[in-house]
């Protein structure tokens, strides 16, 4: 009897260790398929990185960022982007203005209320937002303006109405999914103590989710602020600065990226030796870092904002 219980000891032990074995050769396989698929995944992101900052980091200093391109001509080494970047920094500004609003609102309502038809509706119109090419969103922004002003007009403005066209359904869609997340035992603890609803979505769900707001409205201004063909429609090209988004056409980085690629290399006269052939290459390439830069410090503002206002654990 006791040999026959070592024994099925024995082969329970070594069934038990063939296991543990193939658990581990599992987990190894599995272990090493997660890191070549992030290395899969970070490779173009670090690729691209690497190549705007080789290319860009060069003219990277005082002069580009301060100075604009006007009276700029030809292959002259001198002029910036500066106009380009207050542009996008007020078009962006006035598109959050108009989007962050409306897109909170519409997933409160959502969350908090929707019940019924007009809920559906609301989410369908909201799908089909999100698949609105760009450049159909100028298209509209364009034929609204034009209407009431004529077809020559061109003005910030129209370009944050048109990039609210694509920010919008984002904000809706990252907000719902932030706000559904809220524990339901919250809202039902400020409901017993007495706390209207609506109060209870200020004080409490909104206050709770801000970290996840945060970062849904930062993902939708990244989705927008390198758009490109809905402000050469809607907005135009300048090499001059302009400051008001309610008059005369604004430059942009992704236009002014465009306007700099599309001139193409400077010629070079067979009389000058060691003329620069690429510098309308050169300020695209350095617009494009400055634009990458644009995105990296919204999101520390926005780790910030959340860092500042997200509830307090003790």
């Amino acid at each position: 009897m006791s040999a026959t219980t070592s024994e099925a000891t024995a082969a329970t032990r070594a069934l038990l260790s063939t296991a543990d074995q193939h658990r581990r050769r599992t987990d190894r396989w599995m272990t090493g398929l997660v890191w070549a698929a992030f290395v899969l995944a970070a490779t173009p992101l670090v690729s691209l990185l690497w190549t705007a900052v080789s290319n860009g980091i060069g003219r990277l200093n005082g002069d580009f960022l301060l100075f604009s391109m006007r009276n700029v001509y030809g292959g002259m080494d001198a002029g910036g982007a500066y106009h380009a970047i207050i542009g996008t920094l007020l078009i962006t500004l006035g598109t959050a203005v108009i989007s962050v609003p409306i897109g909170l609102l519409a997933a409160i309502y959502l969350v908090e209320y929707g019940r019924g038809p007009l809920a559906r509706a609301v989410t369908f119109f909201v799908d089909v937002m999100t698949g609105i090419p760009s450049i159909v969103a100028g298209l509209f922004s364009f034929a609204v303006f034009a209407i009431f002003f004529g077809a020559g007009i061109r003005m910030g403005v129209m370009g944050s109405v048109a990039l609210s066209l694509l920010m919008t359904p984002v904000v809706v869609r990252s907000c719902e999914e932030m706000l559904r997340l809220v524990p339901n035992e919250l809202r039902e603890a400020s409901y017993a103590l007495g706390v209207p609803k609506w109060l209870t979505i200020v004080k409490v769900v909104l206050r709770t989710s801000v970290a996840g707001l945060t970062t849904g409205v930062l993902l939708a201004v990244a989705r927008v602020i390198g758009e490109t063909a809905p402000l050469m429609i809607a907005v135009g090209s300048t090499a001059s600065i302009n400051t008001n988004l309610f008059s005369g056409s604004m430059e942009t980085l992704p236009v002014f990226i465009y306007d700099q690629y599309k001139m193409g290399p400077v010629p070079c006269p067979a009389t000058v030796q060691d003329c620069i052939t690429s510098i309308n290459f050169d300020r695209a390439w350095t617009a494009a870092l400055t634009l990458v830069i644009v995105v990296v410090i919204l999101n520390l503002l926005g780790r910030l904002v959340t860092r500042l206002f997200a509830p307090k654990l003790r």
